[in-house]
């Protein structure tokens, strides 16, 4: 595969994985600070509410950034590294993660394909390569995100998510 479909199986297994259902509240390719010199785009970002009952739950709700990573050049390539919310991951291949994993800020969480039914370790010591055929792939958090405070406001992501779309 090259990186453009590496991105595009990333993406699309993060979105079946993360995104679907009832009460899920996510965009893609969503810019901030659209307009200036200074706009960033982040792969996905996701809003969890703490409930949907009272406007409070609302108030008290996260938000998440997900960055797609496909190769070791990508990861190191600047770009894209856009961590502006409570939790932040970078999405990449087992055998991208092995390589840069001590290059990682300590809160910044990873999720990486693995092969249904196998173990994390297992896929870290030994990683099975994306073009291997028929294998049902799940995504899997490898290390959690810590949670931090964002320095933008609700409405302003909110706004930044409704303007991007799906």
């Amino acid at each position: 595969m090259d990186r453009k479909e590496i991105t595009k199986f990333l993406s699309d297994l993060l979105v079946q994985s993360r995104f679907q259902g009832i009460g899920k509240y996510w965009a893609r390719e969503v810019s901030i600070d659209y307009g200036t010199i200074e706009v960033k785009r982040v792969d996905f970002m996701e809003f969890q509410p703490e409930g949907v009952v009272h406007i409070s739950d609302i108030e008290k709700g996260i938000f998440i950034c997900y960055e797609v990573k496909s190769s070791l050049g990508d990861y190191r390539s600047g770009h894209g590294q856009n961590f502006l919310t409570e939790k932040n991951y970078l999405v990449m291949p087992m055998e991208v993660y092995k390589k840069v994993s001590s290059d990682i800020e300590h809160d910044i969480g990873v999720i990486c394909p693995i092969p249904m039914g196998k173990d994390n370790y297992d896929e870290y010591q030994n990683p099975t390569s994306l073009e291997t055929e028929e294998i049902r792939w799940q995504m899997k958090v490898i290390k959690p995100a810590i949670t931090r405070r964002r320095n933008r406001s609700m409405t302003e992501l909110l706004f930044c998510m409704l303007r991007s779309g799906k």
